[in-house]
């Protein structure tokens, strides 16, 4: 008996079995966005600079990662698209804050926001809203290139990834004004 739960435990210790997770020395999960992520634009006056985001735990197979970065809480019916990024190469497990447009990793390509335009488009929700959620996803791929381009939707982004994914992991923060 023993010997089976020291098994178990070696097993759930093995990295092969380690959980995909996402932080930001930006934010915490469940904080508040900080300026430097609010849209300059749209009646809001922040720095607009994509967060920096960490991973770890990518599972077996994991050949590329997609990012999204998505709010539900916006009045349109269907969510806001801030930022979508394919093709970020396995080895792999950070993006550096104001990481878009010019400083992502070779191979990488950023999809069209609901701005019209790929790149990240900061946190902008309408004054007087609760404040809304801004949930940013990793997904692990099974393949190196997804066929995804810069004018491919984020809703298109989000069909390829949860279509396809190896695993995900969030991180959600708020903003309102």
């Amino acid at each position: 008996m023993q010997m089976r739960i020291a098994l178990v435990l070696a097993a759930l210790a093995c990295p092969a079995h380690a959980e995909l997770t996402l932080t930001s020395p930006d934010f915490a999960d469940g904080g508040t966005l900080p300026e430097a992520q609010v849209l300059n634009g749209f009646g809001c006056s922040g720095a607009n600079i994509s967060p920096a985001l960490a991973w770890t735990g990518a599972p077996e197979g994991t050949k590329s990662f997609l990012l999204t970065a998505y709010d539900p809480d916006a009045p349109t019916g269907s969510g806001w698209w801030h930022w979508t990024v394919a093709n970020i190469p396995a080895d792999v497990n950070s993006l550096a804050a104001g990481a878009s447009p010019a400083a992502l990793p070779d191979g990488a390509v950023e999809g069209r926001t609901d701005f019209g335009a790929p790149g990240f488009g900061g946190a902008c929700p309408p004054q007087g809203d609760a404040p809304h959620r801004y949930v940013f996803t990793i997904y692990a791929m099974p393949e190196a290139k997804m066929p995804l381009d810069g004018n491919a939707s984020g809703a298109m982004f989000g069909f390829q990834a949860k279509a396809m994914s190896l695993a995900h992991a969030t991180l959600t923060a708020t903003y309102g004004r």
